[in-house]
């Protein structure tokens, strides 16, 4: 009886010390669990309150590094820079930078040029990057595309440089002409032939100067502050006008149709100079005894009719390189004639200025040796179309397409044909 009393003593002991071992290791278990480790150091990092919504409303490029260099958060646009690449910052500079700041908490800023993404041309990418400390363990990166800003820049610089030349050769002129004139003062033949080149020149600096007004003036100026409707073919008979004397010296043939009851909504100096820019384009740089023609059209488009005006020559034509830079100020296709012709460069450069400032576009088709044609596109006028809507012709929306050499397809107006030319004495 007692061994069996002290056998089951034992027992309850070895049990009761089985289980205080047992909750003691839980316990132990529980304490390793809470004790910050080597891994549990590096948890994923969250962003202070209130910096998730402004990164999304910066219009820079933003990413958030944390300790290890891993981006914590990215910006649309960072990606689209192609900075962010598989969840790392692609760019070496700007990670030595991050990695700079990180350690010294400094702000650093530097402009970089990178390769752009998806082009072969080995175009650059100017940017401006920015690091700052974000707490104490984040890292904030800022990238700001300079690229259109240093587009700009360059085009203004070559504008001046372009300015600079273009007003030094008729005032050098001008300046040699007149000693010319003051050495043979005794020679009324020489004087009078070079006083004719003194003409020719200073006409071709007030033209300069004006165009250069013009061009100031269309850029800089609001067309919707005074918009009318303009009748299309008010602006056609003045283009016409215009180039009346040059296109009668060369036995030019302008003929104009399409242009009853349309109206555009804009301001009518700044049209009349566009349109009159081109019309002036097709004649000097047509051959002689060829043909201009101007045309007008309505076209149906999203946002509400546009008027459609091509001007059409048989001239030189316009090479496909060329055809990228017309309308650059101060580019000639040919130099050597648009001395000839007294062309600036700048004729079409306001044309497309004033288009674009009325809600359209200019556009040209060309083939060497065939001709080109130039087609502007604004809107219409709304109250003009009430007006003529009740005059809706049968055939009105069936355009009569033609193919071209180079597979461009052009459309001419088949709800007022042209008329017989208007040959010019």
């Amino acid at each position: 009886m007692d061994v069996n009393a002290a056998v089951a003593a034992a027992a309850a002991i070895a049990g009761v010390l089985t289980g205080v071992i047992a909750m003691l290791a839980f316990r132990w278990s529980e304490r390793d669990q809470k004790r910050p480790t080597r891994t549990s150091l590096h948890t994923d990092p969250v962003l202070p309150p209130g910096v998730d919504t402004v990164l999304s409303v910066l219009r820079s490029s933003a990413v958030v590094l944390d300790e290890a260099d891993a981006v914590v958060k990215a910006s649309s646009a960072a990606y689209a820079l192609g900075l962010v690449r598989g969840g790392k910052l692609a760019v070496e500079p700007m990670l030595q930078m991050a990695r700079d700041t990180r350690r010294d908490g400094e702000i650093r800023q530097v402009e970089l040029d990178l390769p752009r993404r998806g082009t072969g041309r080995g175009e650059a990418l100017a940017v401006s990057a920015r690091v700052a400390p974000l707490g104490s363990r984040l890292v904030l990166l800022l990238v700001e595309d300079l690229t259109e800003a240093r587009r700009i820049e360059a085009v203004r610089r070559d504008f001046v440089a372009n300015v600079s030349h273009e007003l030094k050769t008729p005032v050098g002129a001008l300046s040699l002409l007149s000693e010319a004139v003051m050495d043979a003062s005794d020679d009324p033949e020489a004087v009078e032939r070079f006083a004719g080149r003194m003409q020719i020149e200073a006409t071709r600096l007030t033209n300069l100067v004006q165009e250069l007004i013009d061009l100031s003036r269309v850029q800089n100026d609001d067309p919707l502050e005074d918009a009318e409707p303009v009748r299309v073919g008010e602006l056609v008979a003045e283009a016409v006008d215009r180039c009346r004397h040059q296109a009668g010296t060369k036995q030019i043939t302008m003929a104009a149709g399409g242009t009853a009851e349309l109206s555009i909504w804009g301001n009518r100096g700044q049209l009349a100079a566009a349109l009159g820019n081109l019309v002036e384009n097709a004649v000097n740089y047509s051959p002689a005894r060829t043909r201009v023609g101007i045309a007008a059209r309505r076209v149906t488009a999203p946002g509400g009719d546009l008027i459609e005006i091509a001007v059409t020559d048989q001239g030189i034509g316009i090479s496909e390189k060329d055809r990228e830079r017309v309308f650059e100020r101060f580019y000639r296709v040919d130099p050597a004639r648009s001395r000839q012709t007294g062309g600036t460069g700048l004729g079409l450069a306001i044309v497309k200025h004033v288009a674009a400032s009325h809600g359209g576009e200019v556009t040209v088709w060309s083939s060497e040796g065939q001709g080109s044609t130039f087609t502007l596109r604004l809107p219409e006028a709304g109250a003009a179309r009430d007006r003529v809507i009740d005059h809706h012709m049968p055939g009105l929306d069936e355009d009569d397409e033609t193919e071209q050499p180079d597979g461009t397809t052009t459309v001419s107006s088949p709800y007022e044909p042209l008329p017989a030319p208007e040959v010019l004495p």
